[in-house]
């Protein structure tokens, strides 16, 4: 996306780049020679603009978890509990085991 956006900068560099020779093969001694270095060094910031967004689309994808190194932040990925296991004694349902009694056989 941020490729996309760095074209209209880079169009409108080329097209003051293209403008400013233009202007210059018509006019005549130092004006000339200015207008044709305004006219590259446009190009060149229009190709510097679109090497830059390359590189930034390069690191954004790096930095937003594409690889092994990636963790998220949102937070654990199980879910919380919601309450008390059953049988806890925060449960009030569940009457609580008593300690001091014999195991009793499981009934069939």
């Amino acid at each position: 996306m941020i490729f996309f956006l760095a074209l209209i900068p880079a169009t409108m560099l080329s097209i003051a780049g293209l403008v400013a020779l233009f202007v210059s093969q018509r006019s005549e001694g130092a004006i000339r020679n200015i207008g044709r270095y305004l006219g590259f060094w446009a190009f060149t910031l229009a190709v510097l603009v679109v090497l830059a967004s390359i590189i930034a689309a390069a690191r954004l994808h790096r930095m937003h978890g594409v690889g092994p190194h990636f963790r998220p932040m949102a937070g654990p990925s199980a879910p919380a509990p919601r309450g008390p296991p059953p049988g806890s004694p925060a449960n009030p349902d569940s009457p609580a085991p008593d300690r001091g009694a014999a195991p009793q056989a499981p009934q069939r």
